[in-house]
């Protein structure tokens, strides 16, 4: 049992923004800012948590995620 959890505690996302934030509302680029991306293409490997997915999910439409 500890290996299952071990397993998703090492789980990471990455997540890459693709668009620009121009025109974007301002609680948007907040999301945005505290997934840590600033400019387009920027990538950042995020531990895979209920907190990061939500983040992801409000700016669905700005950011794509590789695994």
């Amino acid at each position: 049992m500890a290996k299952s959890s071990q397993s998703t505690a090492d789980k990471t996302l990455r997540v890459r923004l693709v668009k620009s934030l121009g025109g974007v509302q301002a609680r948007h680029r907040l999301s945005v800012k505290a997934l840590g991306l600033g400019k387009i293409n920027d990538v950042r490997e995020l531990k895979d948590s209920p907190q990061v997915r939500g983040l992801i999910n409000t700016v669905y439409y700005l950011v794509r995620v590789e695994d």
